[in-house]
């Protein structure tokens, strides 16, 4: 059936020809050329076509890049520096700020002597403390020198060592160990106690009894450091007559050490005091003679008055006042 618009729409069963489309024959040729154009072109044309296209591309240019004068390690390290810097300033700030209000406030202010607490005073008084840390009553406790208040107390005789430490917000503490007497010493015509270091002690005020001997020869004008040895060879005596269960340090009334190499000793017993010289050493085994021959030389000497047992083999009675000698035992002889 025929259309107003020259198209042909073909009836059920029919076929189409090229004659049947009439005004569109130009355009099947059309169609038609174009088709046989793309049977014409063989695979191997499109081979080439890409075979002729360059295989690798023309470098760009490169573009210079400007370089910074400072290295990623350098500026790092700058960092570092700058945030450490910072760091101590503002720690710096705050510990300045703290400081200052410390030493300035009067929170921190020693009002008086009820501040100031002590322990370990036994024979060292408070009065004696006060006079070292009294001047500090009214005083910033941040302003108080520590070290010297130490070094200060120290030199009270009986202080063997002190502490000295700040209680916030304004109180001090003072720790005080004393020293340890072991003996009594003469000097001149005055009695006080001695330690083992050599340090000469005012007696005690206090209730405190002791029993030691009497230390003799020594002198005021005398050193520490000769004070210091002449101990070491009383606190050696005392260990040598202790030793073996002996206790016979207890029988020591006067120890002279005068001369280091002549330790001179007085005993008393019923029949009155004696000195004894022991030498420097074998102290033991001579006040061991002196025991066993005591009630012999008292029964042959009116007044014995000395004995002298440093030399082997041989006894000097009264050696200090009229001397008499005589032979020692035979006993004494194998020594």
């Amino acid at each position: 059936m025929a259309r107003n618009d020259n198209r042909y729409t073909p009836e059920p069963g029919q076929t189409i020809t090229r004659a049947q489309f009439g005004g569109d024959e130009e355009n099947l040729s059309s169609a038609a050329d174009h088709d046989a154009g793309l049977d014409e072109l063989h695979p191997d044309d499109f081979d080439a076509e890409a075979d002729a296209e360059p295989q690798f591309l023309r470098a760009t240019k490169r573009v210079p890049v400007r370089k910074s004068p400072v290295t990623k390690k350098t500026a790092f390290r700058l960092r570092i520096v700058l945030i450490a810097a910072t760091t101590v300033a503002v720690v710096g700030g705050i510990t300045f700020s703290l400081i200052h209000y410390g030493t300035t406030s009067w929170r921190f202010r020693i009002e008086s002597s009820d501040n100031i607490e002590t322990s370990g005073l036994k024979n060292v008084s408070r009065a004696q403390v006060l006079e070292v840390l009294g001047g500090d009553i009214g005083r910033n406790i941040f302003r108080v020198s520590l070290e010297d208040r130490k070094r200060q107390l120290e030199e009270i005789p009986w202080v063997r060592s002190a502490t000295v430490m700040r209680l916030l917000p304004d109180r001090l503490r003072v720790q005080v160990t004393e020293r340890t007497p072991v003996a009594f010493v003469r000097i001149g015509s005055k009695v006080n106690l001695i330690d083992a270091g050599g340090v000469v002690m005012e007696m005690p005020r206090g209730q405190s009894k002791y029993s030691f001997p009497v230390i003799t020869g020594m002198a005021d004008s005398d050193p520490l450091s000769t004070r210091a040895a002449r101990m070491k060879i009383f606190a050696t005596l005392v260990k040598d007559l202790d030793s073996a269960g002996g206790n016979y340090s207890k029988d020591l009334s006067e120890v002279e050490l005068s001369d280091p190499d002549d330790v001179k000793i007085t005993v008393e017993d019923t029949g009155g005091a004696l000195v004894v010289h022991l030498g420097s050493s074998n102290y033991l085994d001579r006040y061991k003679i002196y025991i066993r021959h005591i009630q012999e030389w008292r029964q042959q000497f009116n007044k014995l008055e000395s004995v002298d047992l440093r030399f082997n083999g041989q006894i000097i009675v009264n050696a200090d006042g009229r001397t008499t000698g005589t032979a020692a035992p035979s006993a004494l002889k194998s020594r």
